[in-house]
């Protein structure tokens, strides 16, 4: 009774640390092994994300050997001491002693990995417009401000809940929408997107954004904008979206432009810039997208060249046919010719 007692109890031991791979292993190689060894990057030639590629290895040979832990090169590495030179990973936090003695139990256990369980490494957390912008606490003229936005039917919204940062749209209003109307918008530093697309803002009007610092995101739109209401947005380190589709803007005042470091997007669709003005502030910033619309879409000449070629052809197929037309009326008045000939013959 005793001897089987243990080996009860052995076998309950056995069964309750047992590794399963997708519980336990493939948790840890997303945070601590594929930004190196994923499918983007193969440091050293090693994969982990799939069972075919991890079994392979590296350049170095064979990193698991199943059964053998103590012969398996990616749990010696994991093991090693903080500050080694091998030690995975080898940036951020050392694997815990618990999650190396679990990849040390799966290997000895025969490295089980489930046909068709893929890893896959962790994506990053999206990355926050604002998170460049220094928080603060916003100077009592701004409520004043906002107040005289509602009353002229703006309202300066937070962009979302716990945020200082706020949103205005004018939109709505239309051409009732001048530079009177915008005004107060100087006060309101914690601004990160206005829109004012289709409004009747001048380049004067212009001049209550240019305190705005902390501005990512400006619609013009469909405005009577100019290159001189873009000198306005110097100092708008923060700018990275601005639209300037169906404005009056030049290469000339693309060059007000090239001092906004952040500008990730510039729409210049129905403006008077040339190829070489956009040739210009692409090299001045190079991480910028321009868009021109369709004239500078990929494709877009093919497709225009396609539609007029039918046309050239056209002419060429008409004219044989025109040919054999006036060939065949030819004939037709010949034949009442050749009749009376033939009468005169049998005369």
């Amino acid at each position: 009774m005793g001897v089987a007692l243990v080996y009860f109890l052995a076998f309950a031991v056995g069964a309750q640390t047992k590794v399963d791979f997708v519980k336990d292993i493939q948790p840890v190689f997303p945070k601590s092994c594929l930004q190196c060894h994923g499918a983007e990057k193969q440091k050293g030639d090693l994969r982990l994300d799939t069972k075919e590629v991890a079994m392979k290895g590296g350049k170095d040979g064979v990193v698991i050997v199943a059964g053998q832990a103590d012969k398996s090169d990616l749990y010696r590495r994991v093991s090693l001491p903080e500050g080694s030179d091998d030690i995975m990973p080898n940036k951020g936090d050392p694997l815990t002693k618990a999650q190396t003695d679990l990849i040390k139990d799966w290997i000895n256990q025969g490295a089980v990995w489930p046909e068709g369980v893929v890893a896959k490494a962790e994506e990053p957390a999206p990355v926050s417009p604002y998170a460049e912008l220094t928080v603060f606490k916003p100077a009592s003229a701004e409520a004043g401000a906002v107040a005289k936005l509602e009353a002229a039917g703006v309202t300066a919204r937070p962009v979302a809940m716990n945020l200082v940062w706020r949103e205005a749209n004018f939109r709505s209003l239309g051409t009732n929408a001048t530079d009177a109307t915008i005004a107060p918008v100087k006060d309101i530093l914690t601004l990160v997107d206005l829109n004012l697309g289709g409004t009747k803002i001048s380049d004067a009007g212009l001049q209550a954004v240019a305190g705005l610092t902390n501005l990512v995101t400006l619609h013009l739109e469909h405005t009577g904008v100019t290159d001189a209401g873009l000198a306005h947005l110097k100092k708008l380190k923060h700018l990275a979206y601005l639209n300037l589709f169906d404005t009056k803007v030049t290469d000339h005042g693309l060059e007000q432009l090239k001092e906004l470091a952040g500008l990730k997007r510039v729409y210049l669709w129905e403006t008077k810039v040339t190829t070489n003005g956009t040739a210009s502030l692409q090299a001045a910033l190079p991480k910028v997208m321009i868009s021109r619309g369709w004239e500078n879409e990929p494709g877009a000449k093919k497709e225009e060249s396609k539609k007029e070629e039918p046309k050239k052809d056209e002419p060429k197929k008409d004219e044989p046919k025109k040919e054999e037309k006036k060939e065949e009326k030819k004939d037709d008045n010949k034949a009442p010719e050749k009749a009376p000939e033939k009468k005169d013959a049998k005369n």
